[in-house]
C-alpha cells in the first residue's frame, strides 16, 4: 500500500506524525525513566519506588479498589451495553422510519460519550446528593463509583456490539423462530456466539475506561472510596511528583496498554477469522 504512495508525500506524512507521537509518548516514557530514579538512600538507577509503592498499605488499598471497581463495572456495563447494543441493530427503524424513532436511541447513547467528563462528573454528584437526602441511600463511596462508571462504560460497549451486529443479516431472526427458537434461545444461541469478540473487546475497553478515569471518580467518591488515580492526584497536592507517584503511574500506563494490546489482539484473531476463504 505504501509503494503507491510517491516518495516526496510519505515524508511529509513522516515530518507531521514523528512530532506528534513525540509528544505523546514522551511524558509516559520521561514518568516511567523517574521512577527508576536514584534516592537518598539508594543512589543510581534503582527500583527502590517499586518497593515502597507495594509495601505502602494506602497504595495497596486504592489498587484493590480501582481493581474491584474497574471488574465489576466492566462486568455490568458490558451486560448493559451487549443488551443497548443488540436493542439498537435488532430495532433500528427502516428509512423514512421517523425522526424521533430513528434519532432519539442513537441520541441516548452517543450523549454520556459526547459530554464533557467534567459536566457528567457533577451531574451524577448532584444526582447522588438528591438521592441520599430524601432516602438515605447511595451515599458517596465505592457504590456511586460503580455506578457512574456503567453510566459511561455502557454506551462505549453498545457502539462496539453494535458495530458487530450491524452487518448481520437480519433474515437470521427469522429464520431461528422458523426453527422454534424463542427470543431467548435466538439470543443466546445466535447473538452471543456472533458478538463474543466484541464482547471481550468491550469488557477489556471497559476496564481501561474504568482505571484511567480521574474526573467522573473525583465527583462520586467517598472519604473511604480513593483509587489509585485519586490517590496519585492527593498525593501530588500534598507533596509533590516522587519517584513512588511516577512508579504508580507507570503500574497504571502499563495496565492501560496491556489491555489495550490484549484488545487489539482480540480484535485482530476476529478479522482474520471472519477474512479465512473457504475452501471449495
Amino acid at each position: 500500500m505504501s509503494g503507491n504512495i510517491p516518495r516526496a508525500i510519505q515524508r511529509a506524512l513522516l515530518s507531521v506524525s514523528l512530532p506528534v507521537y513525540v509528544l505523546l509518548y514522551a511524558p509516559l516514557s520521561i514518568i516511567a525513566i523517574f521512577s527508576f530514579a536514584p534516592t537518598l538512600h539508594h543512589p543510581g538507577p534503582n527500583v527502590a519506588a517499586y518497593g515502597l509503592m507495594f509495601h505502602d498499605p494506602q497504595v495497596m488499598a486504592a489498587l484493590r479498589r480501582s481493581i474491584t471497581l474497574a471488574l465489576c463495572s466492566a462486568a455490568l456495563g458490558t451486560l448493559l451495553g451487549t443488551l443497548m447494543g443488540f436493542g439498537l441493530s435488532r430495532f433500528r427503524p427502516a428509512k423514512g422510519g421517523g425522526l424521533w424513532v430513528g434519532t432519539l436511541p442513537s441520541l441516548i447513547i452517543y450523549l454520556p460519550i459526547i459530554m464533557p467528563s467534567l459536566v457528567f462528573g457533577i451531574s451524577e454528584m448532584i444526582f447522588f446528593n438528591y438521592v441520599n437526602q430524601y432516602t438515605g441511600l447511595l451515599s458517596a463511596g465505592l457504590l456511586t463509583m460503580g455506578i457512574a462508571h456503567v453510566t459511561f462504560q455502557s454506551p462505549y460497549v453498545a457502539l462496539v456490539v453494535y458495530a458487530r451486529l450491524a452487518g448481520l443479516d437480519p433474515n437470521l431472526f427469522e429464520a431461528s423462530h422458523d426453527l422454534y427458537a424463542n427470543a431467548l434461545k435466538s439470543f443466546w444461541y445466535l447473538i452471543v456466539p456472533v458478538v463474543r469478540p466484541a464482547l471481550i473487546g468491550g469488557f477489556l475497553l471497559a476496564i481501561t475506561l474504568s482505571i484511567d478515569d480521574f474526573t467522573i471518580s473525583f465527583f462520586t467518591a467517598g472519604p473511604g472510596s480513593v483509587t489509585l488515580p485519586l490517590y496519585i492526584y492527593g498525593a501530588i497536592a500534598r507533596k509533590g511528583s516522587s519517584p513512588e507517584i511516577n512508579a504508580i503511574g507507570t503500574l497504571m500506563i502499563a495496565t492501560v496498554v496491556g489491555v489495550a494490546l490484549l484488545y487489539y489482539v482480540v480484535t485482530r484473531q476476529r478479522e482474520r477469522k471472519l477474512n479465512i476463504p473457504t475452501v471449495a
